[in-house]
């Protein structure tokens, strides 16, 4: 309410001048009082209008920064545009001064607005090394929550892979996994893709998140949309810089640009070839049988922790569950392992059970 009636107050002292203005051009003599009784009447109604809707306009603008923006790049990207913005009006002065013509101004608005967003972008991306060189690190960059080298920030494919939710029931995530919301909402599209295993792993992906935190996983979504950046890639390694997390993805493109840029990364393929569970050809599986096969006869199924069964001669026995097969090669994909089998002639007391996520 401060904000409107001071802006109403001065809203009203310009109509009533205005309005006082406008009489003088009248010929009677109470014109200029009556001109400025009206100013400031039809100034005070217009300024609480005014004042209303500027005050919802800066709630949202002013909430978007402080969600999006750390206040210490915040505060570098402002120093950096007033030296921008000094240094333009350095260099217009000549053009001011020795140029004749209105078009002058224009240009040099043009300039000073050209560096002065030079200068907020240049300190934007280099805020948290402005804060530090200024001394203000406490103040404007404190250490966030959780504490860099605990916390781990993962892209889809991380999310995606199997083996991060291995290392949460293993109680080795003690600091938590941070998702950027726009990860979340890339498995949510993928989730509901007609491709059946890109919907198959994303949808095993948002079932890990909520098995991880059901096992006491904290898991943070990080709301910072970043919207500049249109790449995604880019996106996710400037969020992984912002907040010195160490990067989990499969992604190798990822993975180099991370190295690249010198950020603190893991390539869980590695880590997902030590886990693959090993099915040594003559092991018996559990297959429910889902599908027929890209080849003539054969079914296709899953194991519970979504990797592919292709199983010969069983196009026939496609809808039922527990089929009993026999276990001929396994090839690993980057999509995960594929296994290939044949219906079992023998049931055997060790009939190998997956155990699922949940």
């Amino acid at each position: 309410m401060f904000f409107i009636e001071v802006l109403r107050l001065i809203l009203v002292l310009l109509g009533a001048l205005a309005g006082m203005e406008l009489g003088h051009h009248v010929d009677a003599t109470p014109a200029p009082v009556v001109g400025m009784v009206l100013g400031a009447l039809v100034s005070y109604v217009a300024g609480g209008i005014l004042g209303r809707y500027v005050e919802r306009i800066q709630a949202v603008v002013v909430d978007r920064f402080a969600q999006r923006i750390p206040p210490g790049e915040l505060f570098a990207g402002t120093l950096t545009g007033i030296a921008g913005l000094l240094l333009a009006a350095a260099a217009c002065l000549p053009l001011v001064a020795l140029v004749h013509g209105d078009w002058r101004y224009a240009a040099a608005a043009a300039v000073a607005w050209v560096l002065t967003w030079a200068g907020f972008r240049l300190g934007m991306a280099k805020g948290r090394q402005v804060v530090a060189a200024a001394g203000l690190s406490r103040i404007l960059a404190p250490p966030i929550e959780p504490p860099p080298g605990y916390a781990v920030l993962v892209d889809a494919s991380a999310v995606m892979e199997r083996s991060l939710l291995v290392l949460g029931r293993a109680g080795l995530m003690v600091g938590g996994l941070v998702v950027p919301r726009f990860v979340v909402d890339q498995l949510q599209t993928l989730a509901n893709s007609p491709d059946a295993v890109s919907s198959r792993r994303a949808r095993r992906g948002l079932e890990a998140l909520e098995a991880l935190r059901e096992h006491g996983v904290a898991v943070h979504i990080a709301e910072n949309e970043l919207p500049e950046i249109d790449d995604l890639d880019d996106r996710l390694l400037e969020i992984t810089r912002r907040l010195g997390l160490r990067l989990l993805t499969t992604s190798g493109a990822l993975f180099e640009g991370a190295r690249r840029r010198g950020l603190v990364v893991t390539d869980l393929r590695r880590l997902t070839d030590n886990l693959t569970p090993d099915y040594p050809p003559g092991e018996q599986l559990l297959v429910d049988l889902e599908r027929e096969g890209s080849q003539p006869l054969q079914a296709v199924g899953y194991l519970p922790d979504g990797d592919m069964v292709v199983v010969n001669d069983a196009a026939h026995m496609v809808g039922r569950d527990g089929v009993v097969v026999e276990v001929l090669s396994t090839r690993k994909t980057s999509q995960g392992l594929m296994v290939f089998a044949k219906l079992s002639e023998r049931r055997s007391n060790a009939v190998h059970q997956p155990v699922t996520q949940s």
